[in-house]
């Protein structure tokens, strides 16, 4: 009962949000961050655990004063992503400045598809809407929710942006659905995973601590040949004509790193965890200058998991061609 509640209360608010003014959104987030962080609830309590592996050297109120504008940054992605489909193309441009394209651009053009690999930073759905037209069509993956109507609301609104959506089904094979859309040539598949919801994650370096994120990206690329390229994400204020084009003023800085290349002489059963941890490197310079981007308020860290889900050893990776390889977060 718990929890029909709760994905009632979910799907009124989805309602709610899809038709406010975007602005009257804004603001009862920027409310809801504040009265959350107020609470200091496990969320938040979480949160700022992991900003501390950002900012060791931080105090408790320097750690406090993160966490509130993490918090802040991270409702307001769920104010702009609710108002998506209602936005143009021309809003959507003026939301996203983009850096580092280029190389993006012309692997799609040659016909060689794109793997992104993400964290929990900015708005990765805008990112996405952008991408979908300006780049190469996206696929990509989301988390099965409970109750199916909340589901369906949040695969709707992402495929009304221009989003193809595989589910993240327990015991589905989504891998092998997305090496089938890898091979198709001109695609982007942009994973969320900077964490790992399976167990079958690779253990990794992250912010001098071991975390443990998914092996997909990696092992997509190794099993596909795909360029794998490290995607960053964060909010900025926009200014001036941008922001009148925009209708906000706020936008996304949408940053496209150099692809990884398999290291040459790194054993094909290592290449998983070598690329795994050369994008996690970029990823975790980037939570430490931009930490209230990281939109992390779950458990990441080894140090913080449940020893049970602590399950393969650190050395080890999951097989790119398994049966049974990785699955993403979305």
């Amino acid at each position: 009962m718990r929890r029909r509640t709760s994905g009632g209360a979910t799907l009124l608010a989805f309602r709610f949000f899809g038709a406010a003014p975007e602005g009257l959104s804004r603001a009862l987030m920027r409310i809801a961050a504040d009265v959350a962080w107020l609470l200091h609830g496990s969320g938040v309590r979480r949160l700022e655990a992991n900003l501390r592996r950002a900012r060791p050297e931080a105090s408790e109120r320097e750690l406090r004063r993160l966490s509130l504008e993490g918090m802040r940054n991270y409702l307001r992605y769920y104010a702009e992503a609710f108002a998506l489909p209602r936005l143009t193309p021309e809003q959507v441009d003026a939301r996203v400045r983009a850096v580092g394209e280029a190389p993006v651009l012309e692997a799609c053009g040659s016909g060689r598809p794109v793997v992104l690999a993400l964290g929990h930073q900015g708005n990765w759905d805008l990112a996405g809407a952008w991408a979908t037209v300006h780049l190469a069509p996206v696929t990509t993956v989301a988390e099965r929710l409970e109750p199916v109507e909340v589901f369906d609301a949040f695969v709707g609104l992402r495929e009304a942006i221009g989003l193809r959506i595989i589910p993240l089904d327990k015991g589905g094979d989504v891998f092998r659905e997305l090496v089938r859309t890898l091979r198709t040539g001109s695609v982007l598949v942009p994973l969320l995973a900077d964490r790992d919801l399976t167990s079958k994650g690779v253990e990794v370096d992250l912010l001098g601590e071991r975390a443990r994120v998914a092996a997909g990206p990696a092992a997509l690329a190794v099993a596909t040949g795909a360029a794998l390229v490290p995607t960053l994400i964060r909010h900025e204020r926009i200014y001036g004509a941008r922001r009148r084009a925009a209708r906000s003023r706020w936008g996304i800085v949408l940053t496209f790193t150099p692809a990884i290349a398999v290291p040459p002489d790194v054993p094909r059963s290592e290449q998983v965890a070598a690329l795994t941890q050369a994008w996690v490197d970029v990823l975790g310079a980037d939570i430490a200058a931009h930490p209230t981007h990281w939109h992390m308020l779950q458990r990441v860290f080894v140090g913080d998991l449940d020893p049970a889900r602590v399950v393969a050893p650190a050395s080890t990776a999951p097989s790119a061609d398994a049966p049974d390889a990785p699955e993403e977060d979305a």
